[in-house]
């Protein structure tokens, strides 16, 4: 196994390649039952059918944990839109398309996704009024059981050389409602400043999956909530500024 060539880095991770392979090599204090759950994520949405990249091995590799699937050869859809910004609304129409086929499936041994935000909105600095506000709120949108990415957006999406889209990073995971993760994909287009990429990309999927926009928008302070306690400082505030905007009485 040659780790002399990377292809990305990530908070935690440092991703190679060798030869048909894709090596993802976690630092030394990340979490074992992490990377487990990754690799059991993935080998479990291998079962539904879907493009993603099988997965070979999880193994270490000088006492840090690594996962191992097949290298996808082809560029990413966000690296796609920055080649070719005249194409960026075909691009964004191929990715609802590719995550609304993605909802379409179910895989029942995920965790469910409001389990995990009930955790998340419990772990938050956010007062206990407004916590409680979040969880009875949470409680009483609809129960579904598609499959949800959890972290759905264009650096996790392959184009092969054939012209076929993978799905990569399945870490996050969980089965529930399609229009939380919808939420969490706008407010990643919010996150990385493509404010109007967000709206375009909302817009779309609300009307690809006749779904009403006013919905998706129920989701976004209950998103934004369980998000917040991750990622830095800037983040964390820009997502707890989303918990009030929404007025989805």
């Amino acid at each position: 196994m040659k780790l002399d060539r990377i292809i990305a880095v990530r908070t935690g991770k440092t991703v190679y390649r060798d030869g048909d392979d894709c090596i993802k090599v976690f630092d030394k204090d990340y979490s074992k039952s992490d990377v487990l759950n990754e690799a059991l994520n993935q080998s479990r949405v291998e079962e539904t059918g879907l493009n993603i990249p099988k997965i070979k091995e999880v193994c270490t590799v000088d006492g840090k944990w690594a996962i191992v699937s097949e290298y996808i050869d082809g560029k990413t859809l966000d690296r796609l839109m920055e080649e070719n910004p005249d194409k960026k609304d075909e691009y964004l129409r191929l990715f609802v398309d590719i995550q609304i086929e993605m909802h379409s499936k179910t895989c029942e041994l995920l965790t469910k996704l409001k389990d995990k935000m009930n955790r998340k909105i419990s772990m938050t600095e956010l007062d206990a009024t407004t916590r409680y506000d979040l969880h009875t709120r949470l409680e009483g949108m609809p129960k579904h059981k598609k499959l949800c990415h959890g972290d759905f957006n264009p650096s996790n999406i392959i184009i092969s050389k054939d012209s076929i889209p993978y799905i990569i990073d399945w870490s996050h995971a969980t089965q529930g409602n399609a229009s939380a993760d919808v939420a969490r994909t706008y407010l990643l287009f919010w996150l990385n400043g493509d404010i109007d990429g967000a709206n375009k990309y909302l817009d779309l999927f609300c009307e690809k999956s006749n779904t009403a926009k006013q919905y998706v928008q129920k989701w976004m302070p209950i998103v934004a909530a369980s998000q917040s306690v991750k990622g830095n400082e800037k983040e964390r505030q820009f997502l707890l500024s989303w918990v009030d905007v929404v007025d989805y009485e």
